[in-house]
């Protein structure tokens, strides 16, 4: 048998420097920056009009919409945006119309008092929400196709390129949204949140001329492959007219993915597999959501927050990510996963301990270095997982199912996280406990099916 050598780590290093990686990169960040508006910016805008823990925490139900962007997932697949898709692409298009949709919708927050029209700006958030998830959903589709199937070192490298990019978008995007912030106020802004969100409209402007270096595949089979499948089950249901027609577009876009998933993998190991996407991150959702009103809190500035949370952050997030990549393409994803939560576990110890020993500018910046460390290497693993087990001719349907269910725990079970502290009385060290037993359950289930899955690189 002829022995092959195992790259060394400087050669796994060198997928890095292939040009889709970069384009990956930008597609990353234009995926997490509108994050900055409807996680920390909305949250600590409220937080600054005097709305309570429970009101921020609930607003955070518009994050739930990520749960279920796979519905509309076929239409994105298959619908042409009039004159955007015929000038850029049909991915490109559709993520320039999302882009359009969240500046509108920039502009409006710019002319709203949170509390004098509460339900209109949460309205607002929900329609930035939407426009986000939607776009998420060809960006990641665009992503997975830039990575032939049989690349799997290059398809953890996209991973962790991706995971960089969208780390970028949020982390970067909230420097410069903070920074913003505290000098419109400053300089005696009222209205400063809202003079801030003008400022971050030039910024997706910009991702938009960049999204135009992004080159999108023109050679795909992906709509014959769909229609083929929409034909064999038209020719099942019998005479073909317009209901049985929309019924096998419905049952081929919708349920084939579906049904793909499962057949590929067997019931069991189909439904563990969701089971560990479900849980996987709800502790650190948990803490993230309420992480930045924590800060305040506990004493911190916006300026602080944006040094320690933000720009630290996003270095150590980088670099770490890039190593996570290297992790994943040598150990394979499930061994960083496991890795991974057990980080989850110790990082969130550490707030617990932030928590009880009161301000401390050396334990917050330890903690949330060690935070993005274990996010770093939880997403790259998470993203190539899912990345790996869809299959090509349903690549945004399939990757948005389980993209989609894994941010439904994260989202929905995460929005009560405001309330939780309060129902604690304000007890932060104990918050932090309990989200630290949170990722014992999604270990369990990845336990029982790691040697049972299906991916071409574990």
């Amino acid at each position: 048998m002829k022995e092959v050598k195992k790259q060394s780590w400087l050669e796994s290093l060198s997928v890095y420097r292939d040009i889709r990686m970069l384009r990956i990169l930008l597609l990353g960040s234009i995926s997490g920056f509108p994050w900055v508006l409807i996680a920390s910016s909305l949250s600590l805008w409220l937080k600054e009009e005097g709305l309570s823990r429970s009101t921020i925490g609930w607003a955070g139900l518009i994050f739930g919409v990520y749960a279920f962007n796979y519905l509309w997932a076929p239409i994105i697949d298959r619908i042409q945006i009039p004159f955007l898709t015929k000038r850029l692409g049909h991915r490109r298009g559709w993520i320039v119309l999302m882009q359009i949709i969240i500046l509108l919708s920039l502009l409006v927050w710019s002319f709203i008092n949170p509390t004098e029209n509460l339900a209109l700006l949460i309205t607002v958030g929900l329609i930035i929400a939407i426009a986000s998830a939607t776009q998420d959903i060809t960006v990641d589709a665009l992503r997975i196709e830039q990575i032939n199937e049989n690349e799997g070192k290059s398809m953890a490298a996209g991973a962790a390129m991706a995971v960089v990019g969208w780390w970028t978008g949020y982390k970067l995007g909230g420097v410069v949204a903070l920074f913003t912030a505290e000098f419109f106020q400053n300089i005696g802004i009222v209205d400063y949140w809202q003079a801030t969100f003008l400022i971050l409209g030039i910024l997706i402007i910009l991702m938009n001329i960049g999204l135009m270096f992004v080159h999108e595949p023109i050679d795909t089979d992906r709509q014959t492959k769909q229609k083929e499948t929409d034909k064999l089950i038209g020719g099942k249901l019998g005479s073909s007219n317009i209901i049985t027609n929309f019924i096998a577009y419905i049952t081929g876009t919708i349920g084939g993915p579906i049904i793909s998933f499962f057949k590929k993998n067997g019931f069991a190991i189909a439904a563990g597999i969701l089971g560990f996407v479900f849980l996987f991150k709800i502790g650190e959702a948990f803490m993230g959501r309420m992480s930045i009103v924590f800060y305040k809190e506990i004493g911190f500035s916006k300026g602080q927050i944006a040094i320690y949370s933000k720009g630290l952050g996003w270095i150590t997030t980088v670099v770490f990510t890039l190593l996570g990549g290297l992790m994943a393409m040598r150990a394979g994803t499930i061994k960083t996963m496991f890795f991974a939560g057990g980080l989850m576990a110790i990082t969130n110890i550490l707030f617990a301990v932030l928590a009880w020993t009161g301000k401390s500018e050396i334990l917050f910046a330890i903690a949330v270095i060690a935070d993005d460390i274990t996010a770093a290497f939880a997403t790259v693993a998470f993203v190539a997982f899912i990345s790996l087990l869809v299959d090509r001719t349903y690549t945004a349907t399939q990757y948005a199912l389980l993209a989609s269910i894994g941010t439904a725990g994260r989202t929905t079970l995460a929005s009560s996280s405001g309330a939780l502290v309060d129902w604690l009385n304000g007890d932060w060290g104990t918050f932090f406990i309990l989200t630290t037993i949170m990722v014992i359950p999604s270990l369990i289930c990845l336990w029982f099916i790691k040697d049972k899955i299906k991916i071409s690189a574990k």
